[in-house]
């Protein structure tokens, strides 16, 4: 063994103290560092796994939660249809009210008009099948007073007449079956000639000679000359005018809409009528300037 000289000893002394403090320092440290480390290594190992595991979980969270909100939107979706189809419903109806409400008070205005033309309201129960003959049925009949061969109106124009009467019910022959007509004339012209059906939905103005001019778009009226209208109802509106051996072709548009009938009046008479406009029913309701007013007597 090597002996260390005297005057070095105090050095190495010296450096062992030293060396060992700085030992003894780096053993502290070591092991106060070396929990921190562990710690992170570890976190670091199981971090990877934790997010794994959260995105996993919060993927079935919102695809479990995505299919119960679309359970409950097709719900949802599935009410609301029903809701709407209800109020597209309810809407219906209520345009149809409004409309058979115009209808009534049309009806009601023209019955206002002609207070002293004996007549009644009906509605259509019933219509023709076949294309043979075009017929309706109204709910009055005998009891209300309704005959053969009775017209049948609507404020519109003409519709037809009565062709069959039984206790509570009557079958109407519109003006469009192939067996039906009406005195009508023109009313600018002023000629006289009777309308009848085709079974279609025109109209024919018979036996109009080829001479006499008739202009499209001018109104056709009835002439009272068949005893069952009164003058001046309206028939139609002339659409079509073509010359034919012997006579005109005339096709009429009807003025009243006998495809879509609900309501008609009929005529509780077979004498002939005469009819008045509004304008002529609020002028005989208007007295005259000069007519004299009655006053009271006075009492004593």
């Amino acid at each position: 063994m090597v002996a260390i000289p005297s005057r070095h000893k105090s050095l190495v002394l010296l450096a062992g103290v030293i060396l060992l403090q700085v030992l003894l320092l780096a053993v502290q440290i070591k092991r106060d560092s070396q929990g921190r480390l562990i710690r992170v290594w570890t976190v670091g190992a199981i971090s990877p796994f934790q997010r794994a595991g959260a995105n996993g979980v919060g993927s079935i969270r919102g695809i479990w939660n995505h299919y119960f909100a679309l359970q409950n939107t097709s719900r949802d979706n599935e009410q609301l249809r029903r809701e709407n189809d209800a109020l597209k419903l309810q809407i219906t109806q209520l345009q149809s009210k409004a409309a058979e409400a115009d209808r009534l008070a049309g009806l009601l205005n023209f019955r206002k008009l002609h207070m002293e033309v004996p007549m009644v309201g009906a509605r259509v129960i019933g219509a023709s099948a076949g294309t043979a003959s075009q017929t309706i049925d109204i709910d009055r009949g005998e009891r209300d007073g309704i005959k053969r061969n009775m017209g049948v109106i609507t404020p519109d124009g003409v519709v037809g007449k009565v062709i069959e009467s039984y206790a509570n019910s009557a079958q109407v022959l519109l003006l469009t079956d192939k067996d039906s007509g009406v005195g009508a004339l023109l009313t600018e012209s002023r000629i006289q000639s009777p309308v009848g059906g085709t079974g279609e939905p025109l109209l024919s103005m018979k036996y109009v000679p080829n001479d006499d001019t008739v202009n499209n778009g001018e109104h056709v009226v009835t002439s009272g000359m068949d005893r069952i209208f009164p003058r001046d109802l309206p028939v139609g509106t002339i659409v079509e005018v073509k010359p034919a051996n012997p006579f005109k072709q005339i096709r009429v548009r009807p003025a009243a809409n006998l495809e879509r009938l609900e309501e008609v009046i009929v005529l509780l008479t077979l004498h002939p009528l005469e009819l008045r406009t509004e304008s002529e029913s609020v002028s005989q309701q208007i007295p005259a300037p000069n007519a004299a007013v009655k006053t009271p007597a006075a009492r004593p």
